[in-house]
């Protein structure tokens, strides 16, 4: 038998040959060039050998393998860029080539005339799962660590190696739309129950399993190269056709409002496929799978959500040097609605967790917080009982600064007070190591004002969650103008280990994200002055990619906030750093009508008793003079939400808030959810092209205001052609080696 690097091939007595794929040197395993052409020749091997009756591919890790490693594809459009500026008709051939090299492996695989069945043993993603749906036979293990999806469309690309044909003629269309357009994981039950897998199992049986369906005389044809094969959910053109996909289309659009290429394609391809044999259906796919890899939204989306998601997360700002933390113990000082959220999270990650308020009642309600969440997780059937016991055990209420004795890191979660927050660091340092890090969760006030008041300003930090912090997946670490290296280390290394993600920061007034976000709100509380409609303003910033309109995250945040927020700047900078009509709405809103947000009731929405559904309040449009709604710009409403966040994450760059673009595009998205379609707020202008940026926001400001006046750094750049990218280069070494 040939030797391999990432695969070893084992036949046994029955002449059935197992193939393990176990990468060298990676925690998980992806598929790279090198792994297809090994791959492909084992195929060659299982063929010509006589004596193998069929062949079963599992994992010699915990994990199947996590799909394909989308570097490769960027390598791919990268030589494919340099091509088309010699030749555009053979890049074009040598971009289709490559876009089609994985689905035809697969169907060179499940027509090589002998069975396969794919053991899978973990987690199953992408290229992966595409492979397992080839092989003739599908195991899973029956264990929680397994997952099956397609998940591609998350980072603007499509399951193009026969993921989008597979999938619907081996179960109903609607299912397979469903599983396709969101990227949705499966579980061995579900996977098993819409007919994507044949076997569920005990792991310890599962290669026996695999084994035995080849011993049973397993078919070596698919059911769609079988001659009669009829389609699970009936023929396209037919009474059920006519009710899935026409409504399929409406429901894509209501979702996704056409920003997303790759989730259109799915439909194309599924559509468009099932009318055809299978390999001209693999070709149909190929085709809008190259012309989706062209896509200014695959090329921003792969780069922000896969690659820079991937390297933060494996913690690229981490000073080096500095020894990784295991934490024994850590202390969170707050048990109130953030405060219990953090002791929850760190309390899930395994770490012991000391939870500290003025009262233990108080500190007692931030525990029974983490029991709800648990609850909740239990009846959706995410957890057990014997979970949820143990990670309470791990949380220890108390009102008694001494328990923090030991703690590696204090998260600082008290009321937005200065002084508060004074008293509170100083009794911590009181009994806490002197090399134990200090972290504070101010959303507001400035690190290195509050670092002042430590009597070791280089051990503390700003670690800045999200609400709700059990679901919000990212987190600022701010460092104030004395923080070192010891303390950015341990905060990063703490935010790994609750499995967030870190971006660092440098200290400013609302630091990144709260900037981005309240020149989002601010723009529509300038459209509700202009007399927009509000349901305008809130649909236009959703068509624009948007999560949340701004007026629905104003409710959420609290419009008081925003008042306090407000009055706080002008006592801070002057009354000229507050636009005074946006002021007044939002004092008109509080003091007059008493509209606080959804923790009364009332805001800019109306909150009655469920199960009535919120709407926006029909006061708000009594406030100013209405617009006609058919003369206004709906592009151009969506382009001011977008520009005005996109030129503020600019500013915070060229301010050195933000060093690392990365960091600036994967926070938008993951804090407050920047348009997802477009990369982040610095690739959503790298997209455009720099100098359309600025020439787009020269247009807003000359029509709208100051707001989109282009900092000097983009309009410097626009002259030179530059790229964030390129500019604030985040692989310093990787341009010196070139």
């Amino acid at each position: 038998m040939a030797e391999y690097k990432n695969f070893t091939v084992e036949t046994d007595a029955d002449g059935i040959a197992l193939v393990t794929w176990d990468m060298p040197d990676k925690s998980m395993n992806v598929f790279t060039e090198e792994v297809m052409d090994e791959l492909d020749k084992i195929i060659d091997q299982v063929v010509a050998d006589e004596a193998v009756k069929g062949a079963v591919i599992t994992s010699g890790k915990d994990t199947f393998s996590g799909g394909a490693d989308l570097t490769m594809l960027q390598r791919m459009l990268k030589l494919f860029r340099e091509e088309e500026a010699r030749d555009h008709d053979k890049a074009i051939k040598m971009l289709f080539d490559g876009a089609g090299r994985m689905s035809w492996l697969w169907r060179k695989l499940e027509t090589c005339g002998k069975p396969w069945v794919s053991a899978i043993n973990g987690t199953c993603m992408g290229g992966a799962f595409e492979l397992s749906l080839a092989c003739h036979g599908r195991v899973a293990a029956d264990s929680d660590k397994v997952k099956m999806a397609l998940p591609e469309v998350k980072v603007g690309i499509f399951p193009g190696a026969g993921g989008t044909q597979r999938v619907p003629r081996l179960t109903d269309p609607q299912s397979a739309l469903q599983m396709l357009t969101s990227g949705q994981n499966l579980s061995p039950k579900k996977a098993k129950q819409m007919g994507l897998i044949h076997e569920v199992v005990e792991p310890a049986k599962l290669i026996d399993a695999a084994k035995a369906m080849i011993a049973a005389g397993l078919k070596p044809v698919q059911p769609w190269d079988e001659k009669g094969f009829k389609l699970p959910g009936g023929p396209v053109y037919s009474a059920r056709g006519a009710n899935l996909w026409p409504p399929a289309i409406a429901i894509l659009r209501r979702e996704t409002y056409g920003n997303y290429p790759a989730a259109a394609a799915i439909l194309k391809c599924a559509y468009e496929g099932l009318l055809v044999p299978f390999d001209t259906a693999l070709r149909i796919e190929q085709r809008y799978f190259t012309e989706i890899l062209r896509s200014t939204e695959a090329a921003m989306m792969v780069r922000s959500l896969f690659v820079s998601l991937q390297e933060l997360n494996k913690g690229a700002r981490r000073p080096q040097g500095v020894p990784e933390t295991k934490f024994k113990k850590i202390g969170v000082l707050g048990a109130g609605f953030m405060g219990a959220g953090i002791a929850f999270v760190t309390a899930k990650a395994g770490i012991p967790v000391v939870l500290l308020d003025r009262d233990i009642a108080a500190a007692e309600k931030g525990k029974a917080h983490s029991a709800g969440l648990m609850d909740g997780a239990i009846k959706k059937g995410r957890a057990t009982e014997e979970q949820k016991e143990q990670l309470l055990s791990l949380i220890t209420p108390t009102v008694d600064y001494k328990d923090l004795e030991g703690c590696d890191l204090v998260i600082e979660a008290v009321f937005e007070d200065s002084e508060v927050k004074k008293s509170a660091t100083e009794q911590t340092e009181a009994v806490i190591a002197k090399d134990a890090v200090f972290a504070s969760n101010t959303s507001t006030i400035p690190i290195t004002g509050l670092a002042k008041n430590s009597k070791r300003p280089d051990n503390f930090i700003g670690i800045h969650f999200f609400s709700p912090v059990d679901k919000m997946m990212l987190v600022e670490i701010i460092l104030g103008k004395k923080t070192g290296d010891k303390a950015l280390a341990v905060a990063i290394d703490y935010v790994r280990a609750i499995r967030k993600t870190p971006i660092v920061v440098n200290d400013t007034r609302g630091f990144y994200v709260n900037r981005c976000v309240l020149r989002y709100m601010s723009e529509s509380y300038q459209m509700l002055i202009e007399g927009v409609p509000p349901a305008m303003i809130e649909n236009a910033a959703k068509m624009a990619g948007m999560p949340v309109g701004p007026l629905a995250l104003t409710d959420e945040t609290a419009i008081d906030l925003a008042q306090k927020i407000m009055k706080q700047t002008i006592r801070d900078l002057g009354e000229k750093a507050v636009d005074q009509d946006q002021f007044a709405l939002i004092n008109t809103m509080v003091d007059k009508h008493g509209r606080h947000g959804r923790k009364n009731g009332k805001g800019f929405y109306d909150y009655p008793e469920k199960p009535a559904k919120k709407h926006l309040w029909p006061g708000l449009k009594d406030l100013y003079p209405q617009q006609d709604a058919d003369k206004i710009d709906v592009e151009e409403l969506k382009q001011r939400f977008l520009v005005t966040i996109a030129l503020e994450a600019a500013r915070v760059m060229e301010e050195g808030i933000v060093t690392d673009p990365r960091e600036a595009d994967v926070g938008s998205i993951l804090a407050f959810g920047f348009a997802p379609y477009t990369g982040g707020a610095l690739s959503y202008i790298e997209g455009m092209g720099v100098a359309e940026f600025v020439a787009l926001a020269k247009k807003l400001q000359k029509k709208y205001g100051a707001q989109f006046k282009a900092p000097k750094l983009l309009v410097e750049m626009a002259g030179k052609d530059e790229t964030f990218y390129e500019r604030f280069n985040p692989y310093p070494k990787a341009k010196k080696a070139a």
